[in-house]
């Protein structure tokens, strides 16, 4: 798992926008939110995504791009986004990288943990959380109080 302070692992990731979104490249411009979550069109992740485009503008307020990340293939999250009729682009990590250089793979399911590592403009790791079960999430009231402290 990547160290706070450090500069956090750099991904490029195709997107429900049909463009690769590049994390680094953010730097100098915005913060970022890098949201994992293990599946599309699951209760949970369903709430956490839509709730991530009704409260996007006090995101982009905070100077903070929320990039959801999980292991669907773009089709599959392209379809989640219509049916939920979502703001926020998703990103797929089909291929694993993003979730195993942050250390949040679960192997065995083949899946990512839900968490959450906030990007400073520098590019460096300013704070994480994993949920420690998949059935949690984080509220964006808290995601919000840890980006106004950078």
């Amino acid at each position: 798992m990547p160290t706070i302070g450090q500069p956090a692992p750099d991904f490029t990731l195709p997107s429900t926008s049909g463009h690769d979104v590049t994390l680094s490249s953010f730097r100098g411009r915005e913060n970022v939110l890098v949201a994992f979550f293990p599946l599309a069109f699951t209760g949970v992740c369903t709430a956490e995504m839509c709730a991530f485009s009704a409260d996007y503008s006090k995101f982009e307020k905070a100077r903070t791009r929320v990039l959801p990340v999980s292991v669907d293939a773009v089709p599959s999250l392209k379809a989640f986004k219509e049916k939920e009729r979502m703001s926020v682009d998703l990103l797929s990590d089909f291929h694993r990288t993003a979730s195993r250089a942050y250390g949040v793979l679960i192997e065995e399911k083949n899946l990512s943990q839900r968490a959450y590592f906030l990007v400073d403009m520098q590019g460096l790791l300013r704070w994480s959380h994993v949920e420690a079960e998949l059935g949690h999430r984080r509220e964006d009231a808290e995601l919000l109080a840890e980006i106004a402290k950078l």
